[in-house]
Formats: C-alpha cells, structure tokens, sequence
C-alpha cells in the first residue's frame, strides 16, 4: 500500500531521515521504532505531507504522492494521529469529529450563506460519520461531553475516532498509548487489531515493546534517521544491531530465550 524509495530529509544541514527504503502491506501493522531523536516523527511527517523531502519517493497505492500538502494527502486515504491529542476543548467529543469529515464535503461559502440542500444534506451525514466512528472506538457514550473533561485514555481514542472520520485507508499512528496505564494500553492494542480486522492499514510509532511485539506484522528499527533492521517482531527480536541500538543486552537474552522455548 505504501512504498517508500530513498527518502532523505535534511534540516538546515543536519539529515533527520536517511535514505530510507522500505513498504508496508496493505491490511497489516506495521510499526517504526527506534530511540528518540531516530527520525521516526519525521518519517511520519514526509509520509503525511508535513515536511516535503529532500530526495526520495513515496508511493500510495502505486500514486506519486512526494511533496503533497497534508490535505491532499489525507484526501487520497492517509490520516495521522500526533503524541500529543490536541482537541477543541470547549466543544463536544462529537462537535470534534464532525471537524474531520468535513475533508469530504463540497459545500462552499454560498451554501451557508443560503443554507443550500447540499450543505444540509452534508451536515446530516458529518453528523452520522462522527458518531459511526465514535461508536467504532467504544465512545458513544461520552458525545455530548466537552472534550476538556474526559481522560488521556479517551483523548487517545477520540483521536483515532477524528482519523476514521476521514474515511482513511491507512492510518498513521504517533505514540497511540503514549501516557496510559498498561491496562488500557491492551485496551489500544485490540482497538488497533480492530481497524486491520475492518479493513485498514496501520503503520504506528510506539515505545512500549511488549505492545509492539504482540501486535505488529512487520518492524523497522530506525536509529540516527537511517534504517538499520526491518522484518518481523522474532527477526527484530535477535537482531545485533537492534539489540545494541534500541533494545538492549536483556532484551535480547530473553528475545533467545522466547525463541529457544519455541
């Protein structure tokens, strides 16, 4: 679904990404990972259209999409979450995620203006996406709450229900249990298997190894903006480099151990 060639992005001299090859399947979990400062954020950013590369290529379902805006880019099927879940405050949940479908509405100013059938037409339907995708993450119930009141666990959700209210294919995750206690952490994971099992493509950045190695098909391990390993959570689990950069002499004991007992 998504084919990265080359990708390279520099900053004022300084080469944040570095020559990056890789792709990802369509309808897996693919997740980047990799020390802080690896690049991994700003690999997201190239892919969504935040930054544009300084040489390389990223294909969408077989489409040139190098140097695209953020909105171009979500408009063909690509929606990202960020660390940090910023909301509007002092709206409700669901006033929040009629926002996100407005990506695929018409309507102009001189709909408003008229208050025209199209415009009506398209606020019942942002309407009943909000709420499809609210209901998808498990957050029917909170609505009608102004989004400054529920917790950092809900936050999380709300973000992933604001990208599906774009009607995304592939969905870029940044940090998705960033801030969460373990056991709603198992509650993110499932919510994650959940999108693959309806259809989507997730490629998500996360910390916290124990949800990595259960959850995803493929890993690539980044470190100083270059690729250094990519293969599946076993492969990752025995690999030198990886154990050296990232995971760590007792990660990789217990990684031989788990392999040894299979």
């Amino acid at each position: 679904m998504l084919e990265i060639t080359d990708l390279t992005k520099q900053f004022f001299g300084l080469t944040a990404v570095d020559h990056i090859t890789t792709r990802f399947e369509r309808g897996q979990v693919s997740a980047i990972i990799g020390p802080n400062g690896a690049g991994k954020t700003t690999f997201f950013n190239l892919v969504a259209g935040t930054h544009k590369p300084t040489s390389g290529r990223i294909a969408f379902k077989g489409k040139d999409v190098t140097g695209l805006r953020p909105d171009q880019v979500a408009g063909l099927g690509i929606a990202r979450t960020f660390q940090s879940t910023h909301l509007f405050d002092n709206a409700t949940v669901l006033d929040n995620l009629i926002v996100g479908y407005r990506l695929r509405t018409q309507s102009g100013l001189w709909d408003v203006v008229v208050n025209s059938k199209r415009l009506q037409g398209e606020e019942r339907l942002c309407r009943e996406k909000a709420r499809e995708s609210l209901d998808f993450v498990g957050l029917s119930h909170i609505a009608n709450r102004i989004a400054a009141d529920i917790t950092q666990e809900e936050r999380k959700r709300v973000a992933f229900a604001l990208a599906l209210a774009t009607d995304p294919e592939l969905l870029l995750l940044d940090e998705p249990a960033g801030g969460v206690n373990p056991e709603e952490t198992v509650g993110l994971a499932a919510l994650i298997r959940k999108l693959v099992d309806h259809g989507k493509t997730v490629c998500l950045i996360e910390h916290k190894m124990d949800m990595i190695m259960r959850l995803a098909d493929k890993i690539v391990v980044l470190n100083n903006g270059a690729k250094i390993a990519e293969g599946t959570p076993a492969e990752i689990r025995r690999d030198p480099q990886v154990i050296e950069a990232y995971l760590g002499t007792d990660a990789g004991t217990t990684a031989g151990a788990d392999h040894a007992a299979v």
